[in-house]
């Protein structure tokens, strides 16, 4: 049986949607206190991708869109596999991150037993919030990883799309106009990139396109979590014991 994969067709429902918003959602570079409620962190799973060829290739994409992107985006190039929540050792809010659902995923991704892969960068396209390259999932890892994390569930606002943000939109632009320009990029040769592991990041929740930290690496050869600094933060105190704990 072949390995299930993250159909490309993905990237068409992308491209159609993005026609369909009409114009680019025009990000404001403001603290949301209204969603984060004064939590200060907030933490995702992603593959970290923060390497010389993807960091070229992003570079090269946001000059292509100079003048579109909103300043002061310092995200390193990273996919996004799924969203955590607010790390806290005891949830209270539906978007809290406690250590009983770090432990539920942890049991997750040993049991898929996932071994290192490989994913491919490639052109330039667009959600209406932010461009992005696309990402193929040529041997079947970021399937694996995304059941693991999330299950059956479905992603909201359509299929789930692998990509490495560029930047995001600092106005509303006319997507009809936008995507020629999109198209006109002179995309480098899609290349492959390396997949050793898993990373746990977080990122300020009052800074929009701040820097990621990363926390803990999920190690595909070694099949555990281990932690960066030592050990897990004081958000996830209950659940240091001997299976996520980093060696001595």
């Amino acid at each position: 049986m072949s390995t299930p994969t993250i159909p490309p067709s993905v990237f068409a429902h992308a491209r159609a949607a993005f026609l369909a918003a009409g114009h680019t959602l025009e990000n404001v570079r403001r603290d949301f206190p209204e969603w984060h409620l004064g939590r200060r962190r907030y933490a995702l799973w992603a593959l970290d991708v923060d390497l010389t060829p993807v960091r070229a290739a992003v570079a090269k994409a946001a000059r292509h869109l100079d003048g579109l992107l909103l300043d002061g985006y310092h995200r390193q190039p990273h996919i996004t596999l799924a969203l955590c929540g607010f790390p806290t050792p005891d949830p209270i809010h539906p978007d809290d991150y406690g250590p009983a659902a770090l432990d539920a995923q942890l049991a997750a991704l040993q049991a898929a037993c996932i071994t290192p892969f490989q994913v491919e960068i490639g052109t330039l396209a667009s959600f209406s919030s932010a461009p992005f390259l696309t990402v193929a999932d040529i041997d079947g890892g970021i399937a694996r990883l995304r059941h693991a994390l999330t299950g059956e569930r479905p992603e909201p606002g359509g299929p789930f799309t692998p990509h490495v943000t560029v930047g995001l939109y600092r106005g509303a632009w006319p997507t009809a106009e936008l995507i020629r320009q999109l198209d006109a990029f002179d995309a480098p040769p899609p290349f492959p990139c390396p997949i050793e592991g898993l990373s746990l990041m977080s990122y300020a929740a009052a800074e929009i396109g701040g820097p990621l930290d990363t926390l803990a690496e999920f190690s595909f050869a070694k099949q555990r979590l281990l932690w960066r600094n030592g050990g897990p933060t004081d958000a996830f105190a209950p659940a240091r014991h001997a299976r996520h704990a980093s060696p001595p």
